[in-house]
């Protein structure tokens, strides 16, 4: 296929490829602005050098994947509140037998929460769990911490819901929830249980210890030090402070001063009943009351005692709102629920999520402004920007030219075309990163299957859905989630621990490569 014109090819080469530098490393000494940043300039940088029309900008962003993952991620910050991630935290020690029970542990349930709630969250939430609970068993973290990052990657690959490039392949593929999953489960399972084969292969000795069997890790109870999870930097100033994180629960609160008050009252009441005191004093509109020493208790919670009223009425509104709590939490689990459901039996997912997101706000009942602070804008405006910088690029035609090179050998009706496929994924989720890899190369994948049989088109989103997710795994700079993990755990008060890159590169490189080849085989 020809290019385009060589203007156009020129300057839209330029606009994406400071796109992909800012995207790839978004602090660059030379303009260190970001991410979102650098996707709007690339975007804007494509329209100003004519490569797209304004309304083909317009019409480049795709509405359903940022009304899919605006509903996602606001459904997850109802989640949050409702302490479903403190609950998987606890999971992680809860009768653990063992550094390497410990280890498979944080895999499994790094993977299914990921499929469900994206790899980012689940790494964002775990991560000082993992760290707190290998520091107090004196366990280096690094192979805990490659087993959560790399977990939460290969369980994101089976859901659409699970990672951005899902969401991407779905929605063009138009691919249902129901048919994503079954197609990309078989494989996700195998990878996960390759995974936690081959890291406590790889670090046997450092897994291994005498004490294994004499003792249990015990449970740790980590509710004052659950991590909340936070799509950005979180804005609390608007919040209850008993809303945060699912306070408001019986254990932790606060005694009551008009409850001691009352108790004190009581107390000082029995004792002067019972030396036969005949005369009780107590502070009310400035009255003194007399009482039987014998009816001294009755008599007074007869009569109209603030204190004693007041502390009757707080407690009965004390087990009020914690019912209430307790209710508040089973609809959002519900509703979570039911969303799933609807979008397994094949409803528009984007409207599902949406639909979902919204009915939880309504039934929170409150202002929802703290809630919606903590979306991430940020990441639905990198989007719109990269959508923009993406179809810029394809008008070049440089795109449909390196694929028409590479189509005659990446047939996927042969394995060794399948090989070199999931190969060029491979190389380039890591160079272009995974998201703008899924969108240079979707159509044409999947246009090239189609010519095949419709069944082979499918297979071909689903084929590019793994690999480009499992390539993340790669090295720390391959995913998101990787390096939420680095920077969590570095950062960590009282436990930082530095994951290096070729520490991840060391684990990353055999296991990815394995966990890949091992998936290609078992998806349908």
């Amino acid at each position: 296929m020809a290019l385009a014109p060589t203007s156009k090819v020129v300057l839209g080469s330029v606009a994406f490829l400071i796109f992909w530098v800012l995207a790839v490393f978004p602090a660059v000494p030379f303009l260190p602005i970001g991410r979102t940043a650098g996707s709007l300039l690339g975007a804007m940088l494509m329209v100003i050098f004519k490569v797209l029309g304004p309304d083909e900008a317009y019409g480049a962003i795709d509405l359903p994947i940022l009304g899919l993952l605006f509903g996602t991620m606001l459904v997850t910050i109802f989640l949050e509140r409702a302490n479903m991630f403190k609950y998987l935290g606890k999971l992680l020690s809860w009768k653990s037998r063992g550094p390497k029970d410990l280890l498979c542990r944080i895999c499994l349930i790094s993977a299914i929460s990921s499929a469900f709630f994206t790899n980012d969250t689940s790494c964002i939430v775990l991560t000082e769990f993992v760290l707190k609970i290998a520091r107090q068993h004196d366990l280096p973290p690094y192979p805990f911490l490659l087993a959560l990052a790399s977990s939460a990657n290969i369980g994101s690959s089976a859901t659409p819901i699970g990672n951005p490039q899902n969401l991407v392949i779905a929605i063009q593929g138009k691919i249902s929830f129901g048919r994503f999953l079954m197609g990309i489960l078989p494989a996700m399972v195998v990878g996960v249980v390759v995974n936690i084969v081959f890291i406590i292969v790889m670090y046997w000795k450092v897994l291994s210890s005498p004490k294994d069997e004499e003792n249990q890790i015990s449970e740790v109870v980590v509710e004052e030090e659950a991590v909340s999870h936070q799509f950005s930097p979180a804005r609390m100033s608007h919040l209850n402070p008993q809303e945060c994180n699912g306070s408001l629960e019986l254990g932790n609160a606060v005694p009551n001063p008009s409850l001691a008050l009352v108790s004190s009252q009581v107390h000082v009441i029995k004792d002067q009943s019972a030396t036969g005191v005949s005369e009780v004093q107590m502070v009310h509109s400035g009255t003194k009351e007399e009482t039987n020493p014998s009816k001294s208790v009755a008599a007074v919670v007869d009569k109209p005692v603030v204190g004693l009223v007041v502390s009757s009425s707080e407690g009965k509104d004390y087990m009020s709102v914690k019912w209430k709590r307790v209710l508040w939490k089973s609809c959002v689990y519900a509703i979570t629920l039911v969303m799933l459901i609807a979008m397994l039996i094949g409803l528009n997912m984007a409207w599902t999520a949406i639909a979902a997101a919204i009915t939880l706000v309504v039934l929170d009942f409150k202002d929802a402004g703290p809630s919606l602070d903590k979306v991430s804008y940020s990441l639905l405006i990198f989007f719109c920007g990269m959508f923009i910088t993406i179809e810029g690029f394809k008008k070049t035609e440089i795109p449909s030219a390196m694929w028409d090179v590479m189509e005659p050998y990446s047939r996927i009706d042969h394995a060794s075309g399948t090989a070199i496929l999931a190969v060029v994924i491979l190389v380039l989720s890591n160079l272009a990163s995974n998201v703008p890899t899924v969108l240079l190369l979707g159509a044409r994948v999947a246009a090239s299957a189609a010519a095949i049989s419709k069944a082979d088109e499918e297979k071909a989103w689903l084929i590019l859905a793994w690999v480009s997710t499992i390539a993340g795994n790669f090295s720390l700079l391959g995913s998101a989630a990787n390096l939420i993990v680095c920077e969590q755990a570095r950062r960590a008060p009282n436990l930082g621990y530095n994951l290096t890159f070729w520490t991840h590169l060391k684990f990353g490189l055999p296991s990815t490569l394995i966990v890949t080849a091992i998936g290609l085989t078992l998806i349908r």
